[in-house]
């Protein structure tokens, strides 16, 4: 049976990282409080050093390592947040650190793990591959393993930003935590039950890579047999054993979000709050904005933002994904005749509902248009869903052949 932190190793945590990790702030949200007739705070630790949470794990477990340990250096695997928390947590004490990336690792993440201090390696397609190569270095060279998850040392640490957060909102009723392989929700939930045991703690999963909600259904972690999600910082198919058994003593439930509403929630965490935050980062925004949250929500709410590391690229792929689907966006494929004015007339009619025109491509050559016909494949800026639905039945109603 996995034995369950206590008070005094979270305390212990918090004085050791005291002095290095930043006490990152809380922000009251009001888009969110009005929409949930709840207070919201965000817990922001996209502000974090590396820029997530990981560094207070990562730094707890290895400055609890013995000398001999440290000589040997530590080892990791991960595909951003974990391994720039290992890197900038191992030279803070002087430690020689290895992390294994995949091969396919975003640009951005790699480069700021190089900074941090680590030796990289690529491995793999995927996280497991890179797992797998991780504990191979680890088995010849004798270095530790330093888990993203799975150890008390770990959970103690992500246990400090409960700590922090039952401080700064010391009425606070719920508290929403994105949640991978459970590091976070167990620490927090755990720090919860210790100091104000009356807070409900709620894990958030993509509804896309969700492991927690059947693993608590069958008493155990459970493999997850679907991975496809862009909230990749919280894309873990199997739960770790020591999160699993605070999680189910300590956390209220876990709930799941769909694509569209992490990407809406990084747009509003940009737009409203001015703050970076990558869609695993999110995923606790998310369930607040879509009701997704099975339950009587209690106030004050803390939806803890756990990561801001985005790849450019990304972003702007999930802010237009964002704007899509909070109704602001339209791509549509309209068939015209090919004659003069056509195109003319097309751009016309959307002229006339209020839209802004942001790209057209026209074609003659789609093996499915009639000889006197063309396609315009024409991308618009709405208003929000009212708007973007006027736009498609005022193109309708003028007579055009209109696909979305």
């Amino acid at each position: 049976m996995t034995q369950l932190i206590s008070r005094e190793q979270i305390a212990a945590a918090a004085e050791r990282l005291g002095p290095v990790v930043r006490r990152t702030p809380v922000i009251a949200s009001r888009v969110l409080s009005e929409r949930i007739g709840q207070q919201v705070y965000f817990k922001c630790e996209n502000l974090q050093r590396t820029g997530s949470f990981k560094p207070r794990g990562a730094y707890n477990r290895i400055a609890n390592l013995s000398r001999d340990e440290r000589e040997r250096g530590v080892v990791a695997a991960s595909a951003g947040n974990h391994a720039q928390g290992v890197a900038w947590a191992a030279t803070e004490l002087g430690i020689a650190s290895t992390v294994f990336m995949p091969v396919n690792v975003a640009l951005p993440k790699l480069v700021a793990t190089k900074a941090y201090g680590a030796q990289v390696h690529l491995a793999g397609e995927t996280i497991d591959d890179a797992l797998v190569a991780a504990r191979e270095y680890a088995e010849h060279h004798g270095a530790v393993l330093i888990h993203p998850f799975d150890h008390a040392d770990v959970v103690a640490g992500q246990g400090t930003v409960g700590l922090e957060i039952i401080e700064q909102i010391p009425d606070v009723a719920t508290i929403v935590v994105p949640t991978g392989g459970g590091g976070l929700l167990a620490g927090i939930a755990s720090a919860a039950n210790y100091l104000a045991p009356q807070v409900q703690v709620i894990g958030v999963q993509s509804a896309s890579a969700a492991a927690w909600p059947s693993s608590l259904a069958a008493g155990q972690p459970v493999r997850a047999e679907s991975m496809q999600t862009m909230a990749d910082g919280i894309a873990v198919a199997l739960p770790g054993v020591v999160p699993y058994a605070h999680v189910k003593q300590f956390a209220h439930s876990v709930q799941t979000v769909s694509e569209e509403a992490l990407s809406r929630a990084l747009l509003l965490c940009m737009e409203r709050a001015k703050l970076i935050v990558e869609p695993a980062g999110a995923a606790a925004v998310a369930a607040l904005m879509t009701s997704a949250l099975d339950l009587e929500l209690h106030g004050p709410v803390c939806a803890v933002l756990s990561g801001g590391n985005i790849d450019p690229l990304v972003l702007t792929h999930v802010l237009t994904h964002g704007l899509r689907a909070a109704g602001r966006y339209l791509a549509v494929r309209v068939t015209i005749p090919d004659r003069p004015g056509g195109l003319s007339r097309l751009l016309g009619v959307v002229s006339e509902t209020g839209a802004s025109v942001l790209d057209v491509v026209h074609s003659r050559t789609t093996p499915t248009l009639a000889l006197n016909e063309v396609e315009v494949m024409l991308t618009v800026e709405t208003r929000g869903p009212a708007h973007r639905q006027d736009v498609l039945d005022t193109l309708s109603g003028a007579g055009f052949t209109v696909s979305v």
